[in-house]
């Protein structure tokens, strides 16, 4: 059985909002410790970025991804070098200006180790293999275009998940090009069909599973 949770909180904080001291790591339920290290740290990568999102570890490349979503780049890291720019432009493909949030942001892999990444300017779900080659997975629900997907996650059967709230558009609820007038989490099958799990949840964010891929969480953003 399959079951969507929403999730109230976040698992991981940092401990101060100054960044003047070291960051720690809030557990707020001791089960996380079954997943992360007591004794973990964070320890800073990179920086210089407007705005950090989606990381995910690319095999293909053997490479840490992660979204610049105000920049519209994908950028990457790799152990003992600098990060280089991985995809540029990544979530918007128009011409000129679109909003403040236009790039890509949440990025997973899918069972065969493709790249799976949401677009906010286009509007989209999109997939790039290995070998370069880009496709559309989702753009539509029933017909409508979507708002700006804004994070996903791959079960091991093929299906994904997704949320799509309205941060990517240029005047959010009141854009004018604005089509479904709802925030919805929606799932992919693996024949590529479009299904709505929920609209009351008021701004889909984070979408997860868990470890055993029964329960899928989902982070409400607005409140």
């Amino acid at each position: 059985m399959f079951r969507k949770t929403l999730l109230p909180a976040i698992s991981l904080a940092l401990a101060t909002t100054a960044f003047s001291q070291e960051p720690s790591i809030e557990r707020l339920d001791p089960a996380l410790d079954a997943l992360l290290d007591p004794k973990a740290s964070i320890e800073m990568l990179a920086e210089g970025f407007d705005w950090s999102e989606g990381p995910v570890w690319y095999p293909a490349t053997g490479e840490l991804l992660f979204s610049d979503v105000p920049k519209n780049v994908i950028h990457a890291w790799k152990s003992g070098t600098t990060t280089r720019v991985f995809m540029k432009p990544s979530g918007y493909t128009g011409v000129g200006d679109y909003s403040a949030e236009p790039g890509s942001n949440g990025l997973s892999l899918d069972k065969d180790g493709n790249l799976l990444f949401c677009e906010h300017g286009d509007r989209r779900i999109s997939r790039l293999s290995p070998n370069g080659g880009k496709m559309t997975v989702a753009d539509r629900y029933e017909g409508k275009r979507l708002n700006s997907p804004n994070d996903i996650a791959a079960h091991p059967d093929g299906t994904l998940f997704f949320t799509d709230p309205i941060y990517g558009l240029p005047k959010r609820e009141n854009d004018p090009t604005r089509e479904l007038d709802f925030c919805g989490v929606f799932r992919i099958a693996t024949d590529g069909k479009v299904t709505l799990l929920t609209k009351e949840i008021e701004r889909p964010n984070g979408v997860a599973l868990s470890p055993d891929n029964k329960t899928l969480y989902v982070a409400n953003s607005h409140g």
